[in-house]
């Protein structure tokens, strides 16, 4: 389960203090699939890094299954980030250089997996997202879907506790957008959570829950008006 309470987030610019997130209050469960919504500037970003781990607010408490995220010292934030969140970022972020299988094998390298095990366990979620016959592909012989299918294949190899998507068909046609997003829903329906950052009210819909964020605010939507989260 995913929490945070009173999330306060702000930068100091000169003598003045900018706030950016505001008293931010959210439970996602696990097993859900939820959308964090909102325009540039909103705020979104910012709250993804807190989530991600790559972030701290400046007041406010955040625990990942019961778990406190704030107090860790840089160690065990880079181990949850490795272990317990699979980021999937709209323009990829592989490795040119390596494989599809390779690039998936990365976090269990991290972990310290032994090599065996690591070709089997990146062999079992390349199949799952469909790419079984482009393991030994490099990155620039694959197509956008396909490399967005590597990132995501990487964001499960680790059975992590949720996974973090941002803007994840940003890069990609509508057709291309239309399939990922399909590939989320058949994961989230075998219990997958998934927390997915998009400023498309089109990709929201594709999840169960959505969450708007607005001037550092959250809302959600209820009989077709925002109202305080």
């Amino acid at each position: 389960m995913i929490k945070l309470t009173n999330i306060f987030k702000s930068y100091r610019l000169g003598k003045e203090e900018v706030p950016i997130l505001k008293n931010i209050n959210v439970t996602i469960e696990k097993g859900e699939f939820v959308a964090i919504m909102g325009p540039s500037g909103s705020g979104k970003s910012t709250l993804m890094n807190i989530l991600g781990c790559l972030d701290k607010p400046t007041a406010g408490e955040y625990t990942l299954d019961q778990a406190d995220m704030l107090t860790g010292k840089d160690n065990f934030l880079a181990e949850i980030r490795n272990r317990s969140i699979g980021f999937v970022f709209q323009t990829f972020h592989l490795m040119p250089r390596l494989t599809a299988q390779q690039n998936v094998e990365m976090p269990l390298i991290y972990s310290g997996v032994k090599k065996k095990v690591r070709r089997e366990k990146a062999k079992i979620v390349l199949e799952k997202v469909g790419l079984a016959d482009r393991t030994g592909f490099k990155p620039s012989s694959l197509s956008g879907g396909q490399k967005q299918r590597v990132a995501i294949a990487r964001a499960l190899v680790n059975e992590p506790s949720f996974i973090l998507a941002d803007e994840p068909t940003g890069a990609l046609d509508t057709k291309t957008s239309e399939q990922i997003l399909n590939l989320f829903t058949e994961l989230n329906e075998e219990g997958i959570t998934i927390v997915m950052i998009t400023h498309d009210k089109e990709v929201a819909e594709k999840a169960d829950r959505t969450i708007y964020i607005r001037d550092g605010e959250l809302f959600t939507e209820e009989k077709g008006e925002l109202i305080n989260a």
